[in-house]
């Protein structure tokens, strides 16, 4: 079961490392190597499947929004009364 994943994981990585750096693509990019970091880390850590899901799902979801703030170089911040704003990092 391990094997199909990660072979899966790293057939992305190889082809999305031959797209144009797109906002998109960084995006997509970072999405694929967030869920490969959350696999990695749950499988060092021997979690059981269903956390393994919760590892890989948060990692991509980190790695996607990483990826789009290095894209427009801004970043979020809170203002101290349960909002947000953004301006550059």
């Amino acid at each position: 079961m391990k094997f199909p994943i990660i072979a899966a994981l790293l057939s992305a990585v190889v082809a999305l490392s031959a797209c144009q750096p797109t906002p998109q693509n960084q995006a997509i990019a970072g999405g694929v190597f967030g869920a490969a970091a959350g696999l990695v880390g749950a499988e060092m850590l021997d979690a059981n499947p269903q956390w393994t899901a919760v590892a890989v799902l948060a990692g991509a979801a980190a790695g996607t929004l990483i990826a789009q703030n290095q894209a427009t170089r801004e970043c979020a911040y809170s203002d101290g009364r349960g909002g947000y704003y953004t301006r550059p990092c």
